[in-house]
């Protein structure tokens, strides 16, 4: 017997409905599958997505808020379309198998996994979350359209996922970053947040203020790009380490990331995340040698 039927029988010695053990027993399957590919606390897609598909994915990465140690997988109608719920679970079918089949699978890892899936098809009949623990159904939301199902997708994992009580500060700041990264690459400043765990809203989280709190952000992606070898950034840094004497290069490489964080900074005044009309003197002071200061450290660490 392979592991997830193994594990659907075990649930079923217990007295849990038969559809909905190997449901989640195969939903778990598609986690364990995919788990070592995705990044916790980051939904990502499992198959190459078409310019339809693309846009399904960015709505669904606008509504889902994760915390850092969740799981989360989009999956496209080229694999969907074959994770189905058993044929007896009428409940719990959401889509006509000739229709596009959009799902979200979202896993709380532990001894006793916690299942979220969701379908989020445009051209779903009932779109709507279900949650699954221990081979039982724990309950479901059904919504009128793909819109309202995502606007209410937010609130579903936060009540069924989320681990409650205080963070640690490495938490937080996953959580801050991915917030911030989401915020800009789909140029939207109303996505949910917790604030209770993002430093940028709540900066005493990390013991700082808005302005540092703000670099602390901008010079960490700026630094991920230095890192990514298909980066443009990160290409022009190799190119610039082999124009020859050391002060040349130190000049280059502040040219290249004194333009890395002005571009992230302009995005971050486009998308208003913060009124920098209300900073006071004293903020605008230190905004402004944090800029200076901030170049310097990455600098630095380029040359290293």
């Amino acid at each position: 017997m392979d592991p997830k039927s193994l594990k659907a029988a075990q649930w079923i010695d217990r007295g849990k409905d038969p559809r909905s053990a190997h449901w989640q027993a195969g939903l778990e399957a598609m986690i364990e599958l995919f788990s070592p590919h995705v990044e916790p606390g980051v939904l990502t897609p499992v198959a190459p997505l078409t310019e339809a598909d693309f846009s399904v994915f960015q709505s669904a990465l606008g509504a889902i808020d994760l915390t850092p140690e969740l799981i989360a997988v989009f999956l496209p109608p080229s694999i969907a379309r074959s994770v189905t719920p058993p044929e007896a679970a009428g409940e719990l079918h959401r889509i006509d198998e000739n229709h596009p089949s959009y799902k979200v699978i979202i896993a709380r890892p532990g001894d006793e996994m916690r299942i979220i899936c969701g379908e989020i098809s445009p051209e779903a009949t009932r779109p709507g979350v279900d949650i699954f623990q221990s081979g039982a159904l724990l309950g479901s939301y059904d919504f009128t359209s793909q819109e309202i199902c995502l606007a209410e997708f937010a609130k579903i994992i936060r009540s069924h996922a989320w681990k409650k009580g205080t963070w640690s500060r490495r938490k937080n700041e996953t959580y801050t970053l991915s917030w911030f990264e989401r915020s800009l690459e789909l140029a939207r400043k109303d996505l949910s947040v917790d604030k209770n765990h993002s430093f940028f809203h709540s900066p005493t989280l990390i013991k700082s203020n808005r302005v540092d709190a703000l670099f602390f952000l901008i010079s960490t992606l700026v630094e991920r790009r230095f890192k990514e070898p298909d980066d443009p950034l990160n290409q022009r840094v190799t190119a610039a380490k082999s124009l020859g004497t050391p002060p040349l290069v130190r000049e280059r490489l502040a040219d290249l990331v004194t333009s890395g964080i002005l571009e992230l900074l302009n995005l971050v005044k486009e998308l208003e995340l913060i009124e920098f009309n209300e900073l006071s003197k004293v903020e605008r002071e230190k905004f402004k040698n944090e800029t200076e200061r901030s170049v310097q450290i990455l600098v630095d660490s380029l040359l290293k």
